[in-house]
């Protein structure tokens, strides 16, 4: 029988962390995440399973451990808010390019610029186009729950190393700082290094006889080969939008119209379904669970049944323009959405859908 305990979002993802064999974590405390690092500082892990957790000077300095963390094959991740993420941009992209798993948490606050500490959705951008330079991408996970946010530890860490790619978890305050009970799993033993390099032959743990150096890098100053390692990591993306798209649905086997929503906003929009329902209309939910890759082939499907989709963000817009691009003309799309931190009502929400939608009925 799994353990039950009630936790915080952020308590979730550190104790995930520990009980998958996680070998270290590098981060800078700032709100709404900080209970992760203050949680994994008390459980000090390293006394039970050897997990190292170290406050780093910077978000920079926590973004290039991990960097060196996960090039010896080590299971590491780190994690911060909004503004903190910005400043890891850099180290982001060297993963990418230098093809290193790793785990990011981002638990957003509104924004632009140091914002608030509420809730939002504003880093969707940054999250799913790639938000440092260079053509690459970070496999994206969007939970809903505190219960997605234990899960998606495990999850994250084994996409990451499938594609050797960097997996963000894309959260945000109200999930964060939430109670619910939670399903924990049994304890992983962490790896041994002779573990790591039989699994990982690519992994720089020092060189041993009889084999040649591994070199971990993003840097390549051809450009013929750089563009070769461009196309071996396009080609890799394609295989992540082939064998990773999740997605949730709920009541859309009949819905003329769809709400499409992710984390908090998904929540939110199902009280609105209910209060829908509760007027005869025949509203329908599809929640993206990867954000990238983005489920465009079954949005796309859905758009071909009902009479118009409704993006429910807790930000300007942003999100919509993935729907728009997947639905293909198929049907209407519009957007609604709160700013600053502020969490948009189901009545809001539903107000929004006969307004935008169904023409003010």
């Amino acid at each position: 029988m799994k353990e039950l305990r009630l936790m915080k979002g952020n308590e979730a993802i550190s104790e995930a962390a520990i009980r998958d064999g996680c070998d270290g974590y590098f981060g800078y405390p700032i709100t709404p995440q900080s209970e992760i690092l203050e949680y994994l500082m008390a459980e000090r892990p390293y006394e039970k399973t050897g997990m190292i957790v170290l406050q780093a000077e910077s978000e920079v300095a926590s973004i290039n451990m991990v960097y060196g963390g996960a090039a010896c094959g080590k299971k590491v991740f780190t994690s911060s808010s909004s503004p903190g993420i910005s400043l890891m941009q850099e180290g982001l992209s060297y993963m990418a390019g230098a093809e290193l798993p790793a785990v990011i948490v981002n638990v957003v606050r509104g924004g632009p610029g140091l914002g608030t500490i509420q809730p939002s959705q504003a880093d969707y951008f940054q999250s799913v186009k790639g938000g440092g330079h260079g053509d690459y991408k970070l496999i994206t996970l969007a939970p809903a729950s505190v219960q997605e946010m234990y899960d998606f530890v495990g999850l994250g860490f084994e996409i990451a190393f499938r594609y050797r790619n960097p997996v963000l978890i894309l959260s945000d305050g109200a999930i964060g700082q939430m109670m619910e009970k939670v399903y924990l799993t049994e304890q992983k033993t962490r790896l041994t290094n002779e573990e790591i390099r039989e699994k990982y032959p690519w992994a720089t743990l020092g060189k041993v006889p009889g084999k040649h150096r591994n070199i971990i890098t993003s840097l390549e100053l051809e450009s013929a080969k750089q563009e070769k390692v461009n196309i071996r990591i396009q080609a890799k993306y394609r295989e992540v939008e082939k064998n990773e798209v999740r997605y949730e649905e709920i009541l859309t086997e009949d819905a003329e119209y769809i709400f499409v929503a992710y984390g908090t906003s998904s929540r939110i929009c199902q009280k609105s379904i209910e209060l829908g329902r509760a007027k005869g209309m025949k509203i329908g939910l599809f929640r993206p669970i990867t954000l990238y890759p983005f489920p465009s082939e079954r949005i796309n499907e859905l758009a071909g049944k009902c009479k118009g989709m409704l993006s429910v963000e807790m930000s300007a817009g942003q999100m919509v323009e993935d729907v728009k691009l997947a639905v293909e003309g198929k049907t209407k799309v519009a957007h609604f959405g709160r700013l600053g931190g502020i969490i948009p009502s189901p009545v809001e929400v539903i107000n929004a859908i006969e307004e935008k939608l169904m023409g003010g009925k």
